[in-house]
């Protein structure tokens, strides 16, 4: 059981990865909401936005300019890094 808990957990980090990877193609591309790839990071979204929220309420985004970088989506793979270290 432990071993099914640990392979979701590393799934987990990849899917997130992913979804940070998805979210800069479709921020700099222009892709359509029937697009493939926007439907994908879209369903992402779906799964990832909810577990970020409670983060994002406690770490707001830094500013850098005019720009912000939201942290939550590394703060949330460091903490299912750490669940791994713990439990695997």
């Amino acid at each position: 059981m432990l071993g099914i808990v640990c392979g979701v957990l590393r799934l987990a980090i990849w899917v997130m990865i992913a979804w940070i990877v998805l979210s800069y193609v479709v921020s700099f591309g222009r892709l359509g909401f029937d697009h493939p790839v926007r439907r994908l990071y879209d369903g992402l979204s779906r799964v990832i936005e909810p577990l970020m929220r409670p983060i994002r309420s406690v770490i707001p985004p830094v500013r850098i300019g005019g720009a912000a970088l939201d942290l939550s989506p590394l703060i949330l793979i460091i903490g299912v890094n750490l669940l791994l270290v713990f439990l695997c």
